[in-house]
């Protein structure tokens, strides 16, 4: 997890806006892009929330995702999974919690999503960029600006 062979590890700060109105979006570019994502999670109870969001993003369209415990995990496009392998071979990864990072091989962009109106979150996040800024990771932090447009502040 190094800047010299391991993933990008972008923390996004979510204060203007909620996971469920941000991730579909972060998601929706990621397919544009030609790549898979995975949206991992300490639970499928954390991730249930998300499922449902994926099937209503759009009122004329849906995100095409399934469940990392269901039949061809490996053919999705979207995959919600609680375990550290890349099953649909993804290049984005989602961490919606304090879930671990393991199981980076072949990912080349990791989305630390937190919420920084809860304090917990906010306090997890920021020993989870102290401990992988000591490893050396390729980090970066995005906040949302006054008009809700993501920044890069660093």
């Amino acid at each position: 997890m190094t800047a010299e062979g391991g993933p990008e590890i972008w923390f996004y700060h979510l204060e203007r806006s909620s996971l469920d109105q941000v991730l579909p979006v972060l998601l929706d570019k990621t397919l544009q892009r030609g790549w898979r994502a995975t949206v991992r999670a300490a639970s499928f109870e954390a991730l249930e929330p998300v499922n449902e969001r994926l099937w209503t993003f759009r009122d004329d369209s849906f995100l095409p995702h399934g469940r990392a415990d269901e039949p061809h995990a490996e053919r999705q496009p979207v995959l919600l999974s609680v375990a550290a392998e890349n099953l649909n071979r993804s290049q984005a990864l989602f961490v919606i919690d304090d879930t671990d990072l393991d199981g980076l091989e072949g990912i080349e962009r990791c989305f630390i999503i937190f919420d920084g109106r809860d304090d917990q979150a906010l306090a997890a996040a920021r020993e989870r960029w102290r401990r992988l800024k000591g490893q050396g990771a390729d980090l970066s932090y995005w906040r949302q600006s006054e008009d809700g447009r993501w920044e890069k502040a660093a």
